[in-house]
Formats: C-alpha cells, structure tokens, sequence
C-alpha cells in the first residue's frame, strides 16, 4: 500500500510540473510572449544566450521545465533577462510560462 501511495505521489507531483494549471490561457500567453519576450526568444530561441534556449531540451537540462520555475524566471529575471514584476501581473506571468511549456512540448 505504501508503495501504491507513493507511486500515486509521484504521478501526482509530475503533473504538477509539466502540465500547464488548467487555469492558465495558453492563447493569451502567446499574446504577452509576442509582445514583452518574443525580441529576444523568437521561435524558442535566445539572442543573447544562445545555449539557453526555451527548446524542452534546454528547459530540462537547466531545471526550468515547469511553470513554477518559468514564472520565477520571468518574475525576477535572471543574468541578461529583466525581471518583469510590475510590468506584467501574475495572471500574465502564469499565462505566458503555461504558452512557454506548451511551445516546447510542440517543439516550437
């Protein structure tokens, strides 16, 4: 039983990481996206540092594979990318990691 619980746990956890909150507007996340990210990661790239791409590769391999993670990102920036608190409201930050997520499952 203990094991059926924690496999449960598990399963339950992953969902949690890499499918978008079934709150999140993946349409409207594309709409932020083209407006405040696109400059720098069109098509899931990144100008300024073009190893840290938004390509599900590069998301899993530098641990940003999850909305939790991506909103942080945008939140408080990081390195060369600004932080957008206060330009954008969490809604929109929610949105635009849910569109980030989805895109690279698509492979952009």
């Amino acid at each position: 039983m203990k094991r059926v619980l924690l496999a449960f746990g598990a399963i339950a956890i992953s969902l949690l990481v890499f499918v978008p909150s079934a709150m999140a507007d993946v349409a409207a996340g594309a709409r932020v996206f083209s407006a405040n990210c696109a400059a720098c990661h069109m098509g899931g790239g990144n100008v300024v540092n073009a190893a840290k791409t938004l390509k599900q590769s590069d998301l899993e391999q530098y641990e940003m594979a999850s909305l939790a993670a991506i909103q942080t990102q945008v939140t408080n920036g990081k390195n060369a990318m600004p932080a957008f608190k206060g330009r954008l409201t969490a809604e929109q930050i929610e949105n635009v990691a849910a569109y980030v997520l989805d895109q690279a499952e698509k492979g952009w």
